[in-house]
């Protein structure tokens, strides 16, 4: 049985080896990012919690809310645009944001600076969640921790 992880370096965390579970043609979008998942390595189940760096012309999803799950994130280094249906935010290092489930309030970053952007970001696992993508012609439905049921808004599967 293998030893029970206690603590480790954050940037020592194996990365996703795939950068996205988004079908395309919204896949290849997420090329510019990186999650290394860290609650996953201390066998959290409640609430995920991703390491995650965007780089320069990269952005942290596709522009989406959720049904039923809370996000926060926290920003570590670079300064990316939030945003959100009330506009743009400009952020900085030592700046956060939360995303209350349900309100609809769709989000992402977005990173036009010349040098990478690393965030935290943590959200529940709340069964039976949903997400909405007003931007694109995709919604989601949630089967289980980063399992995700992909279709057109007209109801095709992706």
């Amino acid at each position: 049985m293998p030893e029970k992880l206690v603590a480790l370096r954050a940037l020592d965390a194996a990365a996703r080896t795939k950068p996205s579970n988004y079908p395309e043609p919204f896949f290849s979008r997420m090329g510019k990012r990186l999650k290394r998942p860290l609650g996953d390595l201390f066998g959290l189940t409640n609430f995920g919690v991703n390491l995650t760096h965007i780089h320069p012309g990269g952005e942290s999803a596709l522009r989406h809310a959720h049904s039923k799950q809370d996000e926060f994130i926290y920003i570590l280094e670079g300064a990316p645009v939030l945003i959100t249906d009330a506009g743009e935010t400009q952020l900085s290092a030592g700046m956060c944001a939360g995303f209350k489930a349900g309100t609809g309030d769709a989000h992402h970053l977005v990173n036009r600076s010349d040098r990478d952007v690393v965030y935290l970001e943590i959200g529940d696992r709340s069964a039976g969640d949903a997400g909405s993508y007003p931007d694109d012609d995709i919604v989601a439905q949630f089967k289980g921790p980063g399992q995700w049921a992909f279709l057109h808004k007209d109801g095709r599967p992706y």
